[in-house]
């Protein structure tokens, strides 16, 4: 008798074990689902507001000034006109905003990696090149107008200002979305105003190759539009800020698209929007919300890498010759390429691959 109670208590022991075994796996696969799907919502949202949330805002705004609440939206019309120049003057960053959960959120859906090989001096400005564009440029956003990947901890006393389209800021609403992050127009006047008035220790990202390049990114291709972009070489001469090569690996592989020949028709459009606009339309495509099996939006879940290399020490010279120019741009290109091939084995590309530089 006592044999059995023993049995019978062993076997009661082993189905509780199994059954609180069994609850633990389902209480961590629901994390893990609710984990994927908050990483999920979190690239949704950026971008609906990379596409879409410039135009809405300003179609609402419009809206609001046809209804009862018209004051709302006047005084908000009568902020914008007093605060219109701010983009041009460093922005308005936001620390709060920049270590918003969503963002870590964001990185892990690909995920997302910051790697350092030389530290920054403080006293010192700098320009980093961004390549490449990519569809979206999402670990530029990602790394330098987000902590998620702890930019500030791996470079302290640096602050980063992403620069992109100037007409993103004339959009209301967008406009201090992205200042909160620390993102700057793509000008002269607000790059010259934070690399001669902003003091030191400040690093502007270009993404160099912009519309241009973003009309040839496709997966398993590594190519970047450099050769005539010389602008920022020239800028960084008349402010002494150092140049900073950065490459991302990964970012050609988030999203698929259509390239037209040249020649055709539709990089015929394209070209046209670039010129006027300022950007190229892309007919492109990711996953789907609810299966990697579908077309959709959301950019494909692939690990993007963004090393950021040596900085090339810059003089200041106020007036530089085009000689000067083209001097210091061959040491960037050299050193771009350099970065390329130290690292692109570690992150998966063979060691034959080449960076082709348009």
């Amino acid at each position: 008798m006592k044999t059995i109670i023993a049995a019978y208590s062993g076997v009661l022991r082993g189905t509780g074990s199994s059954i609180l075994s069994a609850l633990q796996d389902l209480f961590w696969l629901s994390k893990s689902k609710v984990e994927k799907q908050l990483q999920i919502i979190s690239v949704l949202q950026w971008v609906l507001t990379f596409l879409i949330m410039g135009v809405a805002c300003t179609l609402i705004l419009m809206y609001i000034l046809c209804t009862d609440c018209w004051a709302i939206a006047a005084l908000y019309l009568a902020w914008l006109v007093f605060d219109w120049n701010t983009p041009k003057k460093g922005g308005r960053r936001s620390q709060w905003v920049r270590n918003w959960a969503i963002w870590r959120y964001f990185r892990d859906y690909f995920p997302i990696r910051l790697v350092k090989t030389h530290n920054l001096l403080t006293t010192r400005n700098y320009i980093f090149g961004y390549h490449p564009h990519g569809i979206m440029g999402l670990g530029a956003f990602c790394n330098f107008s987000t902590e998620a990947t702890g930019v500030s901890q791996k470079f302290p006393g640096i602050r980063p200002y992403l620069a992109t389209l100037a007409g993103n800021f004339r959009m209301p609403i967008l406009r201090d979305y992205l200042m909160s992050g620390g993102i700057c127009p793509v000008n002269r006047d607000s790059i010259d105003y934070i690399l001669s008035k902003n003091g030191s220790g400040n690093a502007i990202i270009i993404v160099v190759g912009g519309a241009a390049e973003s009309l040839n990114c496709t997966p398993g291709k590594n190519s970047v539009t450099l050769k005539n972009r010389k602008g920022f070489v020239k800028l960084a001469l008349r402010h002494g800020a150092d140049l900073v090569p950065v490459y991302s690996f990964g970012e050609n592989e988030v999203y698929k698209q259509v390239i037209f020949e040249e020649g055709s028709w539709g990089r015929w459009v394209q070209k046209k929007f670039q010129k006027h606009i300022g950007f190229a339309p892309c007919i492109f495509h990711g996953r789907g919300l609810f299966s990697s099996n579908t077309w959709g939006l959301l950019p494909y879940s692939k690990p993007i890498t963004t090393v950021v290399g040596e900085p090339i020490t810059i003089p200041k010279i106020d007036n530089p010759s085009q000689k000067e120019v083209d001097f210091y741009h061959s040491i960037y290109v050299d050193s771009l390429i350099k970065l390329f091939d130290k690292y692109k084995s570690k992150f998966g590309l063979p060691e034959t691959e080449v960076l082709e530089v348009n």
